[in-house]
């Protein structure tokens, strides 16, 4: 699902000058990537961590210089400098929160130490800055802890990647909307890309018609088979937005959604009852979806936009977010 960034005033959100993050880059294998730093179990770009160490260092002009051509033509020194003074009041640290390295484009994101603001920079293949966002941030800790009763199974196999998935609105841009909060975008990567080949064929994705599991047992309350396969990166369904979807009733008031799927790939009908591990349907791009990718989601309800988000309890002790990878048996 693309995400935009747009301005929303100063303290806010800076424009940026970048791609969409769900959307795939043609990268010649030649390219260099950026070198990366470890910290931890996570990595940055050297690149991005300069950049936040002159920020922390009160070196805001010299941050905006590391920037690339088309973020300074979009936001004037004088914007940046204003904006993120006026943001950063009473800052004391950046914390790294996560990496994504996905089709060429990296993204870092950082919290400050009360989590009440949150910062990603989008950097190229060249290791240039081409995006920033400042974001306030803001939690909702009741739900953050209630786990689902049910513990699930990864709905596939093999290792997908979590393009957009946690508990704060820079790793899960779900997590603002209640009736999506603690969804998941996921993909199939390999050596950094999600394709091979050319990227306007659903085919050359390595998530395109995978098979889609139950994660746990249930009875089927809702599918719909017959919507068309986007192009990759081009338009999207907006108008249906879920796609083609299977939705599951594990009957103690839990109902897992699976959304995107392949054109006429689902294997159940309404009705029938199925065993965790029976075959769901196809991982597609159906919907309001860029590239091949399965949305996974666990609510209370059966109806996706009137029923409330529960963050999924994962079979062992996995809270994956953005940038991290579920691995299945």
């Amino acid at each position: 699902m693309k995400k935009v960034w747009i301005s929303l005033g100063v303290g806010a959100i800076l424009l940026t000058g970048c791609a969409t993050q769900s959307e795939a880059t043609a990268i010649s294998s030649t390219t260099e990537s950026p070198k990366k730093k470890e910290e931890g179990a996570k990595t940055m770009t050297v690149q991005a961590e300069s950049f936040v160490q002159a920020l922390h260092d009160g070196k805001i002009e010299d941050a905006y210089e590391q920037s690339s051509s088309s973020f300074k033509q979009q936001v004037s020194k004088a914007q940046f400098v204003e904006g993120y003074a006026a943001f950063s009041k009473g800052l004391k640290s950046w914390n790294h929160h996560s990496h994504t390295s996905v089709n060429g484009s990296y993204y870092d994101t950082w919290v400050d130490q009360d989590a009440k603001r949150g910062l990603v920079l989008a950097t190229d293949e060249k290791g240039i800055i081409t995006g920033v966002l400042l974001k306030p941030l803001q939690s909702y800790p009741d739900t953050d802890n209630a786990l689902t009763k049910l513990v699930y199974s990864a709905p596939f196999t093999g290792e997908w990647y979590v393009s957009w998935g946690g508990q704060n609105v820079l790793s899960n841009y779900h997590y603002e909307v209640e009736s999506q909060r603690y969804a998941y975008d996921l993909i199939q990567i390999k050596d950094g890309l999600s394709y091979k080949g050319d990227p306007a064929k659903n085919e050359s994705y390595f998530a395109f018609g995978q098979e889609i599991l139950a994660p746990q047992a249930g009875s089927v309350v809702h599918v719909v088979n017959d919507i068309k396969d986007n192009v990759p990166v081009g338009a999207m369904n907006a108008q249906q937005p879920a796609g083609n979807v299977v939705i599951l009733d594990h009957g103690n008031g839990e109902f897992s959604y699976f959304a995107h799927l392949k054109e006429g790939s689902a294997k159940v009908k309404v009705g029938d009852r199925v065993q965790k591990g029976d075959l769901l349907g196809l991982c597609g791009n159906s919907g309001n979806s860029s590239e091949p990718h399965l949305h996974y989601q666990v609510s209370d309800g059966k109806d996706l936009y009137n029923s409330k988000s529960i963050r999924v309890q994962w079979e062992n002790g996995l809270n994956p977010r953005q940038g991290d990878s579920i691995p299945a048996k």
